[in-house]
């Protein structure tokens, strides 16, 4: 048995459960570095997201930590539009699909953002922001036109559904960091599903890999998730947007 996947699926599985983004950005780089091909690292590591995610959502329904509400619209949203981005990409538009363009922009996206937030909570640099004083029915349109947005990006190019999602929770909502992170998590279940299955059904899972991975991952994302409960709320934004900027790194370069 191969013990040092279980122990990856672990540590990865704890990053999920407390922050709720950075699977992608830190097990697909450790498995080609282990000696797994790229495809088959991207494609395992889906179904990882989505299955240890499941965990983590019903960990944090459990403690009642995740906002079903900002779900439920974020989801309206994303779920159609991840599987109609992905059909047609998939069938008409892979010929004309810049990767490395798409990626790139994402990257920057992702890295700007963070920093630029990174620096207002560590500096406690206050930004007037109407959003955040409106009720989540209020911003319904704007979830799920966010939603839409999302959908498309992860459907085309399966990734960002956890750090894209964050980074908006944090701008336009007065949540506490265990809810923001539950709601992100499973939000994020929801939309990893659908490229999870399809990558499965393009034969790009190892799924003796992912099986050991799996064993390390359902402890740690629900001990994970229980640590939500135990960090501060500062110490787990800091968190969540170290891991986004280690993911925008990761896609620029």
């Amino acid at each position: 048995m191969n013990v040092e996947f279980i122990f990856v699926g672990f540590i990865v599985g704890i990053l999920i459960g407390l922050a709720g983004v950075g699977g992608a950005s830190i097990l697909t780089p450790l498995l080609i570095f282990m000696g797994i091909p790229p495809s088959t690292a991207i494609g395992t590591d889906f179904l990882y997201n989505s299955i240890t995610k499941a965990f983590g959502t019903w960990q944090h329904f459990r403690q009642k930590t995740i906002n079903i509400t900002i779900v439920k619209y974020l989801s309206l949203g994303s779920l159609p539009t991840a599987i109609i981005a992905n059909f047609l990409f998939h069938y008409y538009l892979i010929d004309y699909y810049n990767e490395r363009l798409i990626l790139l922009i994402l990257g920057i996206v992702l890295l700007t953002i963070s920093l630029v937030t990174l620096i207002q909570i560590l500096f406690q640099i206050e930004v007037n922001n109407r959003w955040k004083e409106k009720t989540v029915k209020d911003k319904k349109v704007l979830l799920i036109s966010f939603g839409v947005c999302i959908g498309t990006i992860v459907g085309i190019t399966s990734v960002g559904a956890g750090s894209l999602v964050a980074l908006f929770l944090l701008y336009f909502f007065h949540i506490k960091s265990s809810k923001l992170v539950g709601t992100d998590i499973a939000h994020a279940f929801i939309l990893t599903s659908i490229p999870g299955i399809l990558m499965a059904s393009y034969g790009h899972v190892n799924l003796a890999l992912l099986l050991l991975l799996i064993c390390g991952s359902i402890p740690g994302s629900i001990i994970g998730s229980k640590l939500t409960l135990k960090f501060s709320s500062k110490h787990i934004r800091i968190l969540i947007l170290v891991i986004i900027v280690i993911s925008g790194i990761k896609l620029i370069f």
